[in-house]
């Protein structure tokens, strides 16, 4: 077997054994959790055409921010330097909205936004860091325009004492996808609304 296929094999063990352990945790099948995973992913792919969320996306986009201050404003956040910028994410109309949204759904927490570069247009609350866009949430996500869904696998949250899943759906306009948006799910909770 080549290491290519290997390799994927490997990942496809991980994220097998990672839902299986959160299965044998719940007393559900991992088949049962990876449905009600989809069935979750299906119902968050619809705030990827919404008003509220596209809008504030193409503000951003039409910005055209360099990805180099994006990643300068990533460091002073990661450092926790950026105060301003923080509030600017956390405290916006796009934010409100996604916080309402996310509080209609119990198991639902972190939940952000991100325009066509990965950099944060809005968030719930704050995040580890401000730019996405070298992570497989946003990446596959927004999927270099064509937009897709993207369920990852589930992790054991020290913090929230549960299995947690992330889910990204593409923010759509016009066919395009114009940017991403992540929620994490707590797995222990799926499909509780």
């Amino acid at each position: 077997m080549g290491k290519g296929k290997m390799t994927s094999m490997r990942k496809i063990v991980v994220v097998v054994g990672t839902i299986a352990v959160a299965a044998i945790a719940l007393g559900q099948s991992a088949e049962s959790i990876q449905k009600a995973l989809r069935a979750e992913s299906n119902a968050l792919a619809a705030w990827g055409s919404d008003k509220a969320f596209v809008d504030a996306v193409k503000a951003q986009n039409a910005k055209k921010v360099s990805l180099d201050d994006i990643k300068r404003m990533d460091e002073k956040w990661i450092a926790g330097k950026g105060d301003e910028l923080t509030k600017q994410v956390t405290s916006n109309p796009c934010s409100e909205h996604l916080r309402a949204l996310v509080a209609q759904h119990r198991g639902y927490g972190e939940a952000f936004v991100m325009d066509d570069q990965g950099a944060l247009v809005c968030a719930n609350a704050r995040t580890s860091d401000y730019w996405q866009g070298d992570e497989s949430k946003w990446q596959r996500a927004f999927a270099d325009g064509k937009g897709a869904v993207f369920i990852d696998r589930p992790r054991y949250d020290d913090s929230a004492k549960a299995p947690l899943a992330q889910i990204s759906v593409p923010v759509m306009d016009g066919g395009k996808a114009v940017g991403a948006i992540t929620v994490g799910v707590n797995v222990t909770q799926i499909g509780v609304h």
